[in-house]
């Protein structure tokens, strides 16, 4: 259902960067809706993306090139919405290759320019509902220029060496997480989303994740 790369073209492109998915959802004696193993697996050396001041961080793997990526990102926006307190959603763009990477350029620059919740969605729509031509990152630029931001701003800051830095290390934290396609959850850097049936499955297997874990804490 969901977009997929072969493992090997992630290495190819770190290389490249180098260089240039509670029991407060369920009672204690309900089974659980979820299985370990088929809609989530437990992570091998868990490993956060940042400490989040000791919340439960919730992060979407995700491409503006991804149209399935296009489909979740309502539903994603409303899931945020549900998660309780103490649980921080976050969302890294993967470059799983040469094509995806203007992608990931682009949306770190919308966040240092404090206009992510404002073109998330209108992206996903102006590329995928409209057939807007964004594949480059001077078609993207395009797009956020029309939204406000100076063009001039947008380049600097996506082609920048912070950016490209901040890339490499999702990459790598991507690659620690076995994630092979897009739109993937991981929860708290311990759990994945694997085989989910619908977009909504994945929501609901996120927000009951998250509960779980939280209380944990």
């Amino acid at each position: 259902m969901f977009k997929r790369f072969a493992p090997v073209r992630m290495l190819a492109l770190l290389a490249g960067l180098l260089l240039a998915t509670a029991c407060t959802a369920t009672g204690s004696n309900e089974p659980a809706p979820y299985t370990e193993g088929t809609e989530y697996v437990t992570i091998d050396g868990p490993a956060q993306r940042d400490s989040s001041a000791g919340k439960v961080e919730v992060v979407e793997i995700f491409s503006y090139g991804c149209i399935h990526c296009a489909h979740f990102a309502p539903i994603a926006d409303q899931m945020r919405k549900q998660l309780p307190a103490g649980v921080v959603f976050k969302l890294v763009p993967a470059a799983f290759n040469d094509e995806w990477v203007p992608y990931a350029r682009a949306y770190y620059a919308a966040e240092k320019l404090g206009v992510v919740d404002q073109t998330h969605l209108a992206l996903f729509k102006a590329k995928f509902d409209d057939h807007y031509p964004i594949s480059t990152l001077d078609e993207l630029a395009d797009f956020y220029a029309s939204h406000g931001v100076k063009r001039d701003d947008f380049m600097r800051i996506a082609t920048s060496d912070e950016v490209t830095e901040q890339i490499r290390k999702d990459a790598a934290l991507v690659q620690k997480w076995q994630v092979d396609g897009t739109p993937t959850i991981v929860v708290d850097g311990k759990y994945r989303s694997a085989n989910v049936k619908t977009l909504d499955q994945l929501s609901a297997l996120t927000i009951w994740l998250a509960k779980r874990e939280l209380a944990g804490k």
